[in-house]
């Protein structure tokens, strides 16, 4: 198993110099909102799997199923992008 860099171990600025490594970096303690999903209003266009620059939605059978919360560092993108306003973003504490 390949060792995962630390937040001491990114250059300064967090310059990322590795395209498509989102999945290596564990930025979900980063988070002060989260996204909740309202699945009675989401039509699973996956527009917010499109935008998550995390890889953070879970997709199974091409539908929208929740978060990896381990990967979502709460950027807000997917509930901006929503055409339904499915998602909600919520302070960590309060779900």
């Amino acid at each position: 198993m390949e060792k995962k860099k630390g937040w001491k171990e990114i250059p300064l600025g967090g310059l990322i110099t590795e395209a498509g490594n989102a999945a290596e970096y564990e930025t979900g303690s980063w988070r002060t909102f989260k996204p909740v999903l309202d699945q009675e209003a989401c039509n699973n266009c996956l527009i917010c799997w499109i935008f998550c620059p995390d890889t953070s939605i879970v997709v199974e059978d091409e539908e929208m199923v929740g978060f990896d919360y381990v990967h979502c560092k709460g950027c807000g993108i997917c509930a901006a992008e929503c055409p339904k306003k499915a998602i909600e973003m919520v302070l960590e504490q309060e779900e």
